[in-house]
């Protein structure tokens, strides 16, 4: 069974075909997340770290809206337009995760992300008992 999870018309609005997340039997698919304001849709102008935050902040409505949290990530993956990030990047994610329970992850570089956003990512949760 398949739940298509996607946000309130207002926040978040997709920006192509898609829905925010699927529930697929005990995992959660999560789209990856973009540095957007989520009432606007734009992309935030600042650096990394803010990028960042409001990444997982949009991440955190998506989990909130599936009922989980950040505790059930079991993978993640995070796509820079620039891998001088990468350390910027790390410290910023890793304050969303308890470090003894730190999900799988892949981190890529990439020569352009959609709205022209320096970092996306998205995750692989697992909802199951």
């Amino acid at each position: 069974m398949l739940e298509y999870i996607t946000l309130p018309d207002n926040i978040l609005p997709p920006v192509a075909p898609y829905s925010h997340a699927v529930r697929a039997g005990d995992f959660l698919f999560v789209t990856g997340q973009l540095a957007e304001d989520p009432n606007t849709g734009e992309i935030i102008k600042g650096s990394i770290e803010e990028q960042t935050r409001q990444v997982m902040e949009n991440l955190r409505l998506v989990l909130e809206q599936a009922g989980t949290n950040f505790d059930r990530v079991v993978m993640s993956r995070i796509f820079l337009s620039d891998f001088r990030y990468y350390q910027s990047v790390n410290s910023i994610y890793a304050s969303y995760f308890d470090s003894k329970r730190l999900p799988s992850r892949t981190t890529v570089g990439v020569l352009g992300l959609a709205n022209f956003g320096d970092i996306e990512i998205d995750l692989i949760v697992y909802c199951g008992d």
